[in-house]
């Protein structure tokens, strides 16, 4: 009797996430410090958690509009144009969505037919490829490096276009790297998407956590609206990760096609998260400025250590991500994180987790306290010491 796979054969090319595997080692282990995952230490404010609470002592539980309330899709349109100058219409070219991940996952299965070649850069966040490969396309990789800022080159991308190619995939600010891309690189990967015809799918949910330098929209650069699906959501600057809330903001055809998926899958965001957003958009930006000014003295203070450390970090501007090179410990990724939780309890996550130009680095996430980031300091030198190549 022949013998078949229980699972999809896509599914069984994806390994788990990189982030996820070291963080098992930390279980039960006290004092143990975690610079890993990419999630706030500050709580949702306060006022956000409480019209949410006004709204379900109201009764507002019931399911919303497939698209997302038509408050919220107001409210967004609105914050777009302010914030990026690109206008969107809250009546068919947005679509509030289960957090960013949803969304990217979303906008990968509207436009790919199998065989559809998706360009990114190498590193990068770790659903991407995932999220090509489930949709049924094939990556294809362009390496970045710290000799470039971890910068993507229009030229870099041409060299790779093909008669598949569907889309470029871009995140920026960068996790893990930090990166940001300067406006004058956005302007000619736009252009060179236009004269290919190109969709860019540029995941930007890190936009409103840049750090002296400033952060480019690219769908609102010329002629670029309805060539980009611009990816964007709530849980980072406005700490709400466990709420759930993303948006994806395209021309009407695209975001038709992504809302057809999203109503047999998801049906709509929990209306009390729905809820948070809106108040986030109108009353949020004052504590998400807070929380920004604090991730920037954090920052500061951890890319220093590192450097002092002897572990060379890029400058990140964006994010709140550092990523150290390694490389002088003469340990791979993996073997660094390892005995680094084993012996230290210090959580970091290894570079290779998004990429193989992630090989020799780790990234250091510093959405925790300035306490804890002194005292993970203070540990990785007493690793160091022992393991310091002569």
């Amino acid at each position: 009797m022949k013998t078949r796979s229980l699972t999809s054969q896509k599914v069984n090319q994806i390994s788990p996430s990189g982030i996820r595997r070291f963080f098992d080692l930390l279980a039960g282990m006290e004092g143990s410090i975690s610079l890993g995952v990419g999630e706030p230490d500050f709580s949702t404010p306060q006022h956000l958690t409480e019209a949410a609470i006004r709204s379900l002592e109201k009764g507002k539980t019931s399911y919303t509009s497939n698209s997302g309330m038509p408050e919220l899709r107001q409210e967004l349109s609105r914050y777009l144009n302010d914030n990026y100058n690109v206008e969107y219409d809250p009546n068919g070219e947005l679509l509030i969505t289960v957090g960013v991940s949803e969304a990217l996952d979303l906008a990968m299965r509207a436009i790919l037919d199998p065989g559809d070649e998706v360009i990114t850069h190498d590193p990068c966040y770790v659903s991407y490829v995932p999220s090509i490969i489930m949709a049924g396309g094939t990556p294809v990789m362009i390496p970045t490096n710290e000799e470039n800022n971890f910068e993507l080159s229009a030229a870099d991308i041409e060299e790779r276009i093909t008669d598949k190619t569907k889309a470029i995939l871009i995140g920026y600010p960068a996790n893990p790297t930090g990166a940001v891309m300067p406006r004058h690189k956005l302007a000619e990967i736009a252009e060179m998407a236009r004269h290919h015809g190109l969709l860019i799918i540029s995941d930007e949910i890190y936009a409103k956590l840049v750090y002296g330098v400033e952060h480019t929209c690219i769908a609102a650069l010329p002629e670029m609206k309805d060539n980009t699906i611009f990816l964007g959501g709530f849980s980072k600057y406005f700490a709400m990760t466990g709420w759930r809330v993303g948006y994806a903001a395209a021309n009407k055809e695209i975001i038709a096609s992504m809302t057809k998926i999203h109503q047999y899958t998801i049906m709509c965001v929990p209306t009390m998260g729905q809820v948070a957003a809106i108040e986030a958009l109108k009353t949020g930006d004052a504590d998400g400025e807070e929380m920004r000014a604090e991730y920037d003295r954090r920052r500061r203070v951890i890319v220093k250590g590192f450097n002092e450390l002897g572990l060379s970090c890029f400058e990140p501007h964006g994010a709140f991500y550092a990523f150290p090179s390694i490389k002088s410990t003469g340990m791979t990724s993996e073997d660094f994180v390892e005995k680094l939780i084993m012996e230290e309890k210090v959580a970091v996550v290894p570079g290779t987790a998004f990429g193989e130009q992630g090989d020799g680095y780790v990234r250091a996430c510093y959405a925790t306290s300035m306490a804890e980031i002194e005292e993970a300091l203070s540990r990785i030198k007493r690793f160091l010491d022992k393991h310091r190549v002569a």
